[in-house]
């Protein structure tokens, strides 16, 4: 057998049987995203995240976080948490904000994000986590699931662990618009054509009741919509009248349509960068 051969041999029952995924370097980071094939913990050198300040109009939502975050830093019993509600009203914002705000004091305290076309491997991302000394907020932002989607099985192995159990260093937030995580549509569908009604979406829909935490998001109102603006030009230095702030403010919100923490953020972006601010 010549080496040729042999080598390629080698090759293939490397490729059946991949050598262990080497422990990651958590120190380059404060925040990594999960990849897989190969499996990893790439590092995210800047996150993109609002100061815990900033986010006005949401303050029982950011309090009842912060508490359950805080307590996960310090080795105590915490929920994993479901924000869901209304679409651009600060929910993944407040989740990366809340880790900003307590990492200088919780150094080891760390935040994962797993997309959730890769939730099938959220298996081998706790088995990697679990042997780390720090403790992980497992994110995942904008969950839902369509009627033949099975990945939400896959989570479960985060809410409920298996025999294993869930790791002690690892907490999920999850984000989404549903706080059933599926179409009210798609349920009242599967109720109606089921031979047994009650179960046939009893599995999807029991999967938010995994989550200690619901914290729930609603639309703001104009006098919070402006609150939002004038908290982003105190805060970035940036000088307009009320009358002119609350003009032009609604006028934006008018084009787009809508009212939300997203859209404060876009109104200011653009009078930002009329007033020549870097942000």
């Amino acid at each position: 057998m010549n080496d040729v051969l042999l080598e390629r041999i080698a090759q293939a029952l490397e490729r059946i049987s991949p050598p262990p995924v080497a422990a990651p370097d958590l120190s380059t980071a404060s925040a990594f995203v999960w990849s897989p094939d190969p499996d990893r913990l790439v590092p995210v050198a800047k996150v993109s995240a609002l100061d815990v300040g900033l986010l006005i109009g949401i303050d029982r939502a950011r309090d009842t976080l912060m508490d359950n975050t805080r307590r996960f830093a310090q080795g105590m019993p915490a929920n994993n948490a479901l924000l869901w509600g209304s679409r651009g009203m600060g929910k993944s914002s407040l989740v990366k904000a809340v880790h900003g705000a307590l990492h200088s004091d919780f150094p080891t305290l760390k935040i994962v994000e797993v997309h959730r076309e890769d939730l099938p491997s959220i298996g081998r991302c706790l088995a990697l986590l679990r042997e780390a000394n720090e403790r992980f907020i497992l994110y995942c932002d904008d969950l839902s699931f369509t009627q033949d989607d099975a990945h939400y099985k896959s989570l479960k192995a985060v809410l409920d662990g298996g025999i294993e159990g869930r790791p002690d260093n690892v907490v999920l937030y999850a984000t989404s618009n549903r706080r059933h995580l599926m179409p009210r549509d798609m349920i009242e569908n599967e109720r109606s054509t089921s031979i047994s009604p009650s179960e046939a979406v009893e599995e999807k829909v029991s999967l938010s009741d995994r989550f200690g935490l619901w914290i729930g998001f609603h639309p703001c109102d104009q006098d919070q919509y402006l609150a939002m603006i004038r908290g982003y030009c105190d805060a970035y230095g940036i000088h307009i009248s009320d009358d002119d702030l609350r003009a032009e403010a609604i006028e934006w919100q008018a084009t787009r349509g809508s009212r939300s923490g997203r859209v404060a953020w876009q109104y200011f972006t653009d009078l930002a960068g009329r007033k020549g601010v870097t942000l």
